[in-house]
């Protein structure tokens, strides 16, 4: 991969301001006032954060492309780290409309309206930390992830993500993937709880189940409800309600 330039010579702009944080207020005009914006102390015109004024969103992340000028942004919820929205631009205007919505605590599609960029993982929020809606809201993400893959398994896939959440031993579970295998815990992020087998789906239009992502030591199937089907009968029994991984 070639050497990235200087970020001075992609980002002339933001390197004039001192630093991204700077270059957004500038960008703003005046859409962040009274919003903190920071930038990173060893990289300013790299990174910058903008915090929300609701205690569940962790500051949002935004970071400038090294080979291209461009940006992206991260937003998180703290206690499973994971993303909320994403989103990548080449509009410095977009970011300061979308930093804006994140720290007023706009509803999630509210933040898209502001700023089309953004794009919604399909999690939504869960103040209260509720494991059942945890669970719930990693599904809807797994779902939303499979429908919009770029790749030549894409329908197989995300054949195999709605049989198994269409299956309620499955879809009670935490779920997550592992070098694109679907596996299960009964405790959320993130610290999870692994239990039954994985299930994979192949390029090949077939689905394996295995104790291990790697081998399909329990089978290939033709259809993905056979293989949700062999997974739920390797389950263990009494697994019991999802707990927080905390």
């Amino acid at each position: 991969m070639p050497t990235p330039p200087d970020p001075a010579v992609l980002y002339p702009d933001v390197a004039a301001c001192g630093s991204l944080a700077a270059a957004l207020r500038a960008e703003a005009e005046g859409c962040l006032a009274g919003v903190p914006v920071t930038s990173s102390d060893s990289d300013p015109l790299l990174y910058a954060t903008v915090t929300s004024m609701l205690p569940h969103r962790e500051p949002l992340q935004i970071s400038v492309w090294s080979h291209e000028r461009r940006w992206s942004i991260r937003g998180t919820e703290p206690f499973q780290t994971l993303s909320l929205i994403d989103g990548r631009t080449d509009d410095l205007a977009e970011v300061a409309r979308a930093a804006r919505a994140w720290h007023d605590g706009e509803p999630l599609n509210g933040i898209r309206q502001a700023a089309p960029f953004v794009h919604l993982t399909g999690r939504f929020e869960v103040p209260d930390l509720d494991s059942a809606r945890l669970v719930e809201s990693e599904w809807q993400s797994m779902r939303v992830e499979a429908s919009g893959l770029d790749y030549v398994w894409q329908k197989t896939y995300q054949a195999l993500i709605e049989a198994a959440h269409a299956e309620p031993a499955l879809r009670a579970l935490y779920p997550f993937t592992s070098h694109w295998a679907l596996r299960f815990s009964t405790s959320t992020r993130p610290h999870l709880t692994v239990v039954g087998p994985c299930l994979t789906a192949g390029s090949d239009g077939m689905y394996g189940v295995g104790t291990g992502f790697i081998t399909p030591d329990l089978g290939l199937f033709a259809t993905a409800h056979e293989a949700v089907a062999v997974a739920v009968h390797h389950m263990p029994s009494g697994l019991g309600p999802v707990t927080l991984g905390g």
